[in-house]
Order: structure tokens, then sequence, then C-alpha cells
């Protein structure tokens, strides 16, 4: 199965970057948008694996005290749009430690970089000049209580992601 490790937001997170999709929209940003139940912001890629107990143990192993998260905008990245974070120095030492006990334990994982940022929209076509993209708005922090091992699967009408492990913070 496709695995991944992630943070699901709360409501409030949630309610927040769907603000900024109908911004976009509203600019006249056209693209295929994110479904609300789909953004999250991956803290490791696994890829396929068959063994999800296996990183719930490694999940579970990594000390993860709760912390709060803050949208600082957004930006154009390819053809797509990302949710942007400030700089968070818990969520860095926490997925540091997170992805050096995946290579402990030698799971794969996708090794790119860790950027902090909620994927809003993909394929994303910009019908007007880029001068006319919404101002953000400031938006409340978010409470990171714990994190998810979510399954990736290919639905209908596109990823079904679905939370096969939950490793709740201190």
């Amino acid at each position: 199965m496709r695995l991944f490790i992630a943070i699901c937001f709360d409501e409030n997170m949630l309610d927040s970057l769907e603000e900024i999709q109908d911004d976009l929209r509203r600019s006249g940003v056209k693209g295929s948008y994110t479904p609300r139940e789909n953004l999250h912001m991956t803290l490791a890629f696994i890829g396929e694996n068959d063994d999800p107990e296996q990183i719930v143990e490694v999940m579970k192993s990594v000390p993860l005290r709760s912390f709060s998260l803050k949208l600082s905008g957004y930006r154009p990245f390819k053809d797509m749009f990302f949710a942007d974070f400030e700089e968070n120095e818990n969520l860095r030492d926490y997925v540091k430690r997170l992805r050096g006990a995946l290579v402990d334990e030698e799971i794969s994982f996708d090794r790119k970089k860790f950027l902090p940022h909620v994927t809003l929209i993909r394929r994303a076509e910009c019908t007007r000049d880029k001068a006319f993209l919404p101002e953000f708005q400031e938006s409340e922090p978010a409470r990171v209580n714990g994190i998810s091992l979510m399954k990736s699967e290919r639905g209908r009408h596109g990823m079904v992601y679905t939370e096969v492990g939950y490793v709740r913070a201190f």
C-alpha cells in the first residue's frame, strides 16, 4: 500500500486553507483544487510499504511535543500553488528525528528536503496576470496534537487518503 506520514489539520486550519483556495478561484486561477478532506502536510512520503504497523511503531518511538503552526501565505510553484508556514523549530526538529528513526529502521522514504507546505492546487493555470493574485489574509495558528500514517489510493474522483495509524503528541 502507498503510505505517508502527515499532519492532518483541525477544522479552523482547514477553513483557512479553503479560504485561500476560494480567493485564488475568485482571482481566476483554474486547476485541480485539493479537496478539503485531502489537505495535509506531508512529513515523510513512504511510498509502497506493506507493513504499516512497523511505521506506526517508529512514529511512536519519536516523542512528539504538541506545538502550533501558523500560515505565512501562499505561492505558485511550477504548476501548483502551495500554502506556506512560518518557520517552526519544533516542526523541523521533529521531522529530522522522525526521518532519522525511519533510516535507523531501514524504512525507505522520499529523501527530498523537507519544506513545510500544503498543496492547494495542482495543474494550476492563471487566467490573469499574477499581479491580480489576492493578498494573503492572516489566520489563527493551529495546534498540532498528533501525526497520522495515511494510506493513499486512487478513487473514482481522485486520490482518497485514509488514516491507518495515529500517534498523539504529549
